[in-house]
């Protein structure tokens, strides 16, 4: 099985850079996961390793992806991400540039299950839950427009729904007005991730490379 992208690792836990096209969690449907793929590089001695999914990021993205390799790990970073002390950045890629170039985006959302979408309303609706986030402009060209997002709550499909909802779908994103990629996969990218606090032996700041930086200069999708 194919080595995941390490970004850190430590006796507590590990980050990785997860390639769009693959699911977060182990799936009795899915031969290949990130989860599995943390599992196998692992598996090195006589004794299952322990592997907690902390968070999960869509099929569709890449980026950073924290396991915990001891079960208080875990435990901590749930009730981080709980609590909404654990800050994500992502980079995406949008045809059409926002207006303002930088701003806060402020909806409800509604998920529809059977669809497997979120649906974006500017008002409470029965059944939606407010969805925030902050997005900047970083660089314009004709190929499109990059964007940084800091979501500021963590609904389904937030990102991908609220810029399309503004008329800024994410490359790739078929299911909300973009135009197709790559199989299973959107410009869309966890770039960086902010602790709390330390981990044991672990950093405050981590950072996963994007190709979306380079292919948006080139125009080569």
């Amino acid at each position: 099985m194919k080595a995941p992208e390490i970004i850190f690792e430590s006796t507590a836990l590990i980050i990785i850079n997860k390639e769009s096209g693959i699911i977060t969690e182990e799936s009795p449907f899915e031969p290949f996961t990130a989860e599995s793929q943390v599992r196998h590089y692992l598996n090195k001695g006589h004794k299952p390793p322990f592997v907690g999914v902390a968070h999960r990021l869509d099929r569709v993205t890449s980026g950073l992806l924290i396991f915990a390799k001891k079960k208080s790990t875990l435990k901590q970073l749930n009730q981080w991400f709980a609590d909404r002390k654990i800050q994500k950045t992502y980079l995406a890629i949008a045809s059409t540039p926002p207006s303002p170039s930088q701003g806060t985006l402020e909806h409800h959302l509604f998920t529809d299950k059977a669809a497997k979408k979120s649906l974006v309303y500017d008002h409470p609706k029965g059944g939606t839950k407010p969805a925030r986030l902050h997005y900047r402009t970083l660089e314009v060209n004709e190929h499109g427009v990059l964007l940084e997002i800091k979501p500021s709550t963590g609904r389904f499909h937030q990102i991908r729904a609220q810029l399309s909802h503004i008329g800024c779908p994410i490359l790739g994103d078929e299911k909300y007005g973009g135009f197709k990629l790559s199989p299973n996969t959107i410009a869309l990218h966890a770039w960086k991730i902010k602790l709390p606090e330390a981990i044991q032996d672990s950093s405050l700041h981590y950072e996963a490379s994007s190709k979306w930086n380079s292919i948006l200069k080139s125009g080569k999708y």
